[in-house]
């Protein structure tokens, strides 16, 4: 692997130009990031945005990711349904994924003549990993005709193997525009036990769980509470039932964000990822937030430097076979369909 010492020299200086520079910037996420942070995260803040002009490159950002990067570099940012939909709608001819492995998967899926990268090929993901195409050719042998809704957190292998995809912001509207009563849901069995309480269609379920949801219990909410008074409990639907139970609103990623914004709570933690907590806080400086602070291993290996040199060496590019491309970019359009109010049938 080469390094920042073998491409084209970058000044990474703190100078005072670097400083005008990202003052804007600096300015909405000080309260997320001390101050003595910033001269060390502005000289690459500053030499990436740059060098996406000169390249022509977008830079897509899940929630998930560091203030630095969603607030500094990002120019799209959202969940996995709104990364999905933004990949459609760039004219840059690099897309820059900083997330997972299965969202630059995606947007190549949507985005076949640009090119896809990803700064760091080992941002995998326990969901992606749980299943392959061939176990959900052997699920479609045991229930012949059920169709197969699956969660966008897989490869594209699996998205080939499937009927329509979905994400947490829409997962019951997708199953319920089948028109049918029993569907097969994978891969994540925690959301499929949230969507099966929210619709009378039957779940066909797998059990697989992200390794950062999966963490949370039932006792950490009830000790958050205990702590501190008025606090709303929002919860990510990839958590357990009995955690579930303990929130005052489920909801995705954006579900989430959209509730701090309607609700204006005066204390709220965020049963999620944990930097998602410090990108929604910039823009609700009122709003106190409790951090539990579950990391994604995964997210947290697309930094700054990864991404600089993902720019200056148009590395790692994503790809897809095109015999599994053309399928598995079927199922993600029929759920874009969707959100658009269209009929989908399996």
């Amino acid at each position: 692997m080469s390094s920042l010492s073998s491409i084209p020299a970058v000044d990474l200086s703190y100078t005072p130009e670097v400083a005008r520079a990202t003052a804007g910037i600096y300015g909405r996420v000080r309260d997320v990031i001390p101050e003595i942070e910033w001269p060390v995260h502005a000289p690459y803040v500053d030499a990436i945005n740059r060098l996406k002009a000169e390249k022509n490159a977008v830079i897509l950002a899940h929630n998930y990711q560091t203030p630095e990067i969603f607030h500094g570099v990002a120019d799209l940012t959202g969940d996995s349904l709104a990364l999905a939909r933004m990949a459609t709608e760039t004219d840059a001819d690099v897309i820059i994924l900083c997330g997972v492995h299965f969202m630059a998967e995606t947007a190549k899926l949507l985005n076949p003549s640009k090119t896809v990268l990803i700064p760091d090929l080992r941002a995998g993901c326990s969901l992606a990993s749980s299943i392959t195409g061939a176990d959900v050719r052997l699920l479609k042998e045991r229930y012949p005709g059920v169709p197969v809704v699956t969660y966008v957190n897989t490869s594209a292998d699996v998205k080939a193997e499937t009927d329509v995809c979905c994400t947490s912001a829409n997962a019951v509207q997708v199953v319920e525009s089948l028109g049918v009563d029993r569907v097969i849901f994978l891969p994540d069995e925690y959301l499929g036990r949230y969507v099966a309480s929210q619709t009378e269609v039957e779940l066909i379920l797998w059990h697989g769980h992200c390794e950062v949801h999966e963490r949370f219990k039932p006792a950490d909410i009830r000790q958050f509470r205990s702590q501190y008074e008025d606090l709303q409990v929002l919860a990510h639907p990839e958590c357990p039932p009995d955690v579930l139970a303990e929130a005052d609103f489920v909801g995705s990623t954006s579900g989430m964000i959209q509730a701090v914004g309607l609700r204006k709570p005066k204390r709220v933690v965020m049963i999620t990822e944990c930097s998602m907590s410090d990108n929604v806080a910039v823009e609700h400086p009122e709003v106190q937030f409790i951090r539990p602070c579950n990391l994604c291993p995964h997210m947290k290996r697309i930094t700054l430097p990864k991404i600089l040199e993902s720019l200056q060496e148009l590395r790692y590019e994503v790809t897809v076979e095109p015999q599994i491309a053309e399928r598995a970019r079927a199922s993600v359009e029929r759920m874009l369909a969707v959100g658009r109010g269209e009929k989908v049938t399996s």
